[in-house]
């Protein structure tokens, strides 16, 4: 008979991570013990010394490692048995691996979502700069990628402070959904001892304590919101990415990206391309796979604990570390990028980006809007063909399509486009000027 692979179960080489986690978790569970009596205060003392040198060996990298031992939880209890001798089995009085290993995840997701959170503020702090320092920065505004209407760059730039905003409101949901106490559920039924759930919630940090054992030690929707969240979050950098790759590009030259975070052709000696935001536009994917992942392997699940629950650790460490280290990236590569504003200015003035304008001149000399939109479409049909910009079709060109069109069309350019649409939330230099006082604002109450 052929031998089973007994390395299958093993998680230890990847949960071991947890450890800080589950030390502080085994301390504030044995002190609570003793509080209550059930174990004596000498039993206690002598396992969380043997914890906090348990610790200590881990992080000075001389703790041995047992894959024999399946997981962090058996790897740690197996030493303090061998430092504290029998007494450590007492350690797992009135708890379960089950609730254990929740309890683990929930503070490392906790610890996780102030680290993102820290990071998508100074993202949001970057944002603000560069959009303060290119107020005076006309650019074309795009739908369906094709030039649309002339905006601010700052006005772009804050387009992503509102997503980041909405990205920190998810994470803040998902900190709040992690912070529920499971340990004192026991494998599933909860424990047969006169524990204080309170004390111990006290002592981690916890706001609150789980309400059902059954779901306690199944539950893994944190899991899902901060993956969700995850998700959500690389999603706005990657749209944001692929905004770099295009204004990066000769075509556009809208910006400029350091060469810290570009790299050159291994052929083409004059190319520098754009590797860190085509990276983060790439490992995207990877996250949103880490979501579905664990969706998938939580949609068959009975009540309660399941042996499947194990894989819902790789998935949630590779997206934290992917997630982070985009974040971390792009703290640096927005805030490190030149801004071109006469390319951009230059390009907006080549397209029919005051089509629009134009159709609202009409409209203020007494056309329906209906009636104004249907003579710019032809006007733009004029220009193109004869290869024009409206600013160099001249006013008896103008009258040939419209009576109405008179000597102040001049006054329309890109400016006073974007100065009209001073309206809240609008591009208008007044309005974005608005904008960044109230990110500022939002960023002194975050901290």
């Amino acid at each position: 008979m052929k031998k089973v692979n007994s390395e299958y179960t093993v998680s230890v080489n990847f949960d071991q991570r947890l450890y800080a986690q589950d030390i502080a978790g085994s301390i504030a569970h044995v002190e609570m013990l003793a509080e209550q009596q059930i174990l004596t205060s000498s039993d206690s003392k002598q396992i969380v010394k043997g914890l906090l040198q348990i610790r200590h060996e881990i992080e000075s990298e001389s703790f041995q490692w047992d894959f024999q031992l399946e997981d962090l939880h058996m790897n740690i209890e197996n030493r303090l048995h061998e430092i504290v001798g029998p007494v450590a089995g007492k350690m797992h009085t009135a708890r379960s691996r089950n609730d254990q290993v929740s309890l683990d995840l929930r503070m490392y997701v906790k610890e996780s979502i102030i680290k993102i959170r820290k990071n998508i503020s100074s993202l949001q702090m970057v944002l603000i700069q560069l959009a303060e320092s290119n107020l005076n920065t006309v650019m074309p505004g795009y739908t369906h990628l094709q030039q649309a209407q002339p905006i601010l760059f700052a006005h772009h730039m804050l387009a992503y402070f509102e997503m980041l905003t909405r990205d920190d409101l998810r994470f803040k949901y998902a900190y709040d959904s992690s912070d529920v106490l499971p340990l004192g559920s026991g494998a599933l039924a909860g424990v047969p001892y006169p524990i204080n759930r309170e004390t111990v919630a006290k002592k981690l940090g916890f706001s609150r304590i789980s309400q059902n054992s059954m779901d306690a030690v199944s539950d893994r929707d944190f899991l899902v919101d901060f993956l969700s969240s995850s998700s959500i979050l690389m999603m706005h950098l990657s749209r944001f990415s692929e905004e770099l790759i295009i204004w990066s590009s000769t075509e556009f030259g809208f910006v400029e990206l350091s060469e810290d975070f570009t790299t050159g052709s291994s052929i083409m000696p004059q190319k520098r391309n754009p590797d860190f935001a085509e990276l983060a536009r790439g490992k995207t994917g990877r996250v949103f796979g880490s979501l579905f992942g664990l969706l998938t392997v939580l949609k068959g699940l009975p009540l309660t604990y399941n042996r499947d629950l194990q894989e819902d650790k790789e998935g949630f460490f590779d997206t934290f570390d992917t997630l982070n280290a985009t974040l971390e990236i792009f703290i640096e590569m927005i805030g490190s990028i030149t801004v071109k504003p006469n390319q951009m200015r230059d390009t907006a003035l080549k397209g029919q980006l005051l089509a629009t304008d134009y159709a609202d001149y009409l409209v203020g000399k007494g056309i329906p809007f209906r009636e104004a939109y249907g003579i710019i479409n032809q006007l733009s049909s004029y220009a193109i063909k004869n290869k024009k910009d409206f600013s160099e079709i001249s006013l008896n060109e103008l009258k040939e399509f419209s009576e109405k069109f008179d000597q102040d069309i001049s006054e329309i350019s890109l400016e006073s486009s974007v100065e009209n649409r001073n309206v809240s939330g609008g591009t208008s230099q007044q309005q974005v000027k608005i904008s960044i006082a109230a990110a500022k604002s939002q960023m002194n109450g975050k901290n």
